[in-house]
């Protein structure tokens, strides 16, 4: 599967280099110098990543995020100059899926691409592939009214569908798979980041936007539950 990949930066220096980094490991490369830019790409093409700077004039990356986050469920990564951990978790709260630090290596930042690639590659061949009623059913997880379908990808509450990001969705996943199971944030980020946990407060940031979107009311949550000093779990309905 051919990928198309956007590059949202100001700096000229940075986004050209990305791009040669790209194109060199075979991807297809749109380039943007904004926010605003960014969004007239994905209008006029069919992206499958975006790799986007917080920090652009007119228009930053988290407000284009929240943007393409209203029509997209493609891959954002997060480029920050800041190395504090408040940027990370802010750029993933508002529907990022990974972050990388400046300056980086180009090894590191083609590792991120082609591991956010790999799951979104599943995530449409699953949709475009057959599903039959069989296999739908045979393939959701139920609790309570929450329901989940591995092959659409589809999640819905008390009937109506539920928009979650890629990361979102795995998390789920692997809670309603095993319905009372206690997973460490640690096993949940390795889980869905295939690799070591280095910092789980990434898990946090997407577990409040997941009750956000699953629980009537996220602060006293009846399906995503939290034991204290030990990790998650779907409750048990």
């Amino acid at each position: 599967m051919e990928h198309t990949v956007l590059v949202v930066e100001d700096e000229k220096g940075i986004r050209d280099a990305i791009a040669i980094y790209l194109k060199n490991q075979g991807y297809q490369v749109c380039l943007a110098s904004n926010g605003k830019e960014g969004l007239e790409m994905i209008a006029e093409n069919e992206i499958h990543l975006a790799i986007v700077d917080i920090m652009m004039p007119v228009m930053d990356g988290i407000t284009m995020t929240l943007k393409v986050r209203e029509k997209y469920d493609f891959p954002i990564i997060f480029l920050t100059a800041k190395s504090e951990d408040i940027d990370k978790i802010t750029g993933l709260n508002m529907g990022a899926d990974d972050y990388v630090t400046k300056p980086f290596g180009s090894m590191e930042l083609l590792a991120r691409v082609r591991s956010q690639l790999r799951r979104y590659e599943q995530i449409l061949l699953l949709k475009q592939g057959l599903k039959s009623v069989e296999e739908s059913d045979a393939q959701s997880y139920v609790v309570g009214g929450l329901e989940l379908n591995y092959y659409t990808k589809e999640v819905s509450v008390d009937g109506k569908p539920v928009k979650l990001t890629p990361k979102e969705f795995s998390i789920l996943e692997m809670l309603m798979s095993h319905p009372g199971r206690v997973y460490s944030a640690a096993q949940i980020y390795e889980h869905v980041w295939q690799e070591s946990a280095i910092s789980t407060e990434t898990i946090m940031v997407h577990v409040r936007k997941l009750r956000e979107k699953i629980e009537q009311d996220p602060k006293k949550p009846a399906y995503l539950k939290v034991v204290w000093g030990v990790g998650y779990k779907i409750e048990k309905v």
